[in-house]
């Protein structure tokens, strides 16, 4: 499948997405920032990546938080996995977020997210007055039982 990238002017110099290792399934975002950004602990900021996509009918992109970032440095991103939807041609933009004890300083061309293509099911919602039942039936939030 190919995707078509546009990059934004601000994106000058940077690589489009790519994948880091053959079986990745994620392909690693840029921040395509003029001046490094400092996140403060707990503290958020929109970074732009310098690229929209058309992504083909029945595909979403779903952004999501790079391990890496998360285990040495507490950052993530919010709105998590971020859904970019086949009908949406603007910039793809990453809401990062620092849980962490210290600043956190962007670069640009620093790998912030990664973005892997999906298919989407579209379903026909049914009003019913009952469901199914089951052995869980609608115990949640740990109603299984097990402990980590």
């Amino acid at each position: 499948m190919r995707i078509k990238v546009k990059k934004l002017p601000h994106s000058e110099g940077l690589p489009l997405p790519f994948y880091a290792t053959e079986h990745a399934s994620g392909m690693d975002l840029l921040a395509a920032v003029k001046e490094p950004v400092i996140l403060k602990p707990m503290e958020r900021a929109l970074i732009p990546t310098g690229i929209a996509i058309e992504i083909p009918p029945g595909y979403e992109a779903q952004i999501r938080p790079r391990s890496g970032l998360a285990i040495r440095h507490g950052i993530t991103l919010l709105n998590t996995p971020g859904t970019i939807d086949a009908d949406y041609r603007g910039e793809i933009k990453v809401i990062v977020i620092n849980l962490g004890s210290e600043d956190f300083v962007i670069k640009r061309g620093d790998r912030i997210a990664q973005m892997v293509i999906c298919p989407v099911v579209k379903v026909e919602l049914q009003e019913v007055e009952e469901l199914s039942s089951t052995e869980r039936s609608d115990g949640g939030f740990g109603s299984t039982g097990y402990n980590i």
